[in-house]
């Protein structure tokens, strides 16, 4: 990680996570470039929020291939990218990602953590203090529940809060009463 000299929002994208999520789970296949994220805005979405410069840093499993263009696109939008490589029983991006929120406990920092996964929990229940602030960004619905019980941690919909994608995605969302509008689905 870049030494900033200034306090900064980290966001931590467990990009692994969040594809096999969109893929799997939510669109069923390969997503289509519409339907993909659009990193940079996740960047914009964590200065915005909590109005501090926001450094994104992407961990990538590059053991078997380095996908260059992504990389390449990644860096483009000011990104670190972390590429890591380990023995295939490794979790390489959760092992990266689990040190890097261990090294943030001494620092001041912000820290927002883009993953469904629950390997992170204890990572991240630490860093919460009365100073810090310390986000999950995720597809809410499948999200581990453990961030649930997380006192004093905010939580984020990579969709509806932060809004990366150009496309709506066809997901099942619980809609909080205050905000149901049937004329969402009964058209205009």
């Amino acid at each position: 990680m870049r030494a900033t000299g200034e306090d900064v929002t980290w966001v931590l994208v467990d990009g692994e996570n969040i594809d096999a999520t969109l893929g799997t789970s939510i669109i069923g296949r390969r997503p289509q470039p519409e339907e993909r994220p659009r990193w940079d805005r996740l960047v914009s979405f964590a200065t915005r929020e909590w109005g501090r410069r926001a450094q994104g840093v992407f961990f990538i499993n590059a053991s078997s291939v380095i996908p260059q263009s992504f990389v390449q696109a990644l860096k483009a939008m000011d990104y670190e990218v972390v590429l890591l490589a380990g023995a295939p029983d490794e979790k390489v991006v959760d092992i990266a990602i689990q040190r890097t929120l261990q090294a943030l406990a001494g620092r001041d920092d912000d820290v927002m953590l883009v993953s469904h996964d629950g390997d992170f929990l204890d990572d991240v229940a630490a860093l919460i203090d009365d100073e810090r602030r310390v986000g999950v960004v995720a597809f809410t619905e499948f999200r581990n529940a453990g961030y649930n019980a997380v006192a004093g941690l905010q939580k984020f919909d990579l969709e509806y809060d932060a809004a990366v994608f150009d496309a709506q995605l066809p997901r099942l969302r619980v809609i909080p009463i205050d905000e149901f509008d049937p004329i969402s689905f009964l058209g205009a």
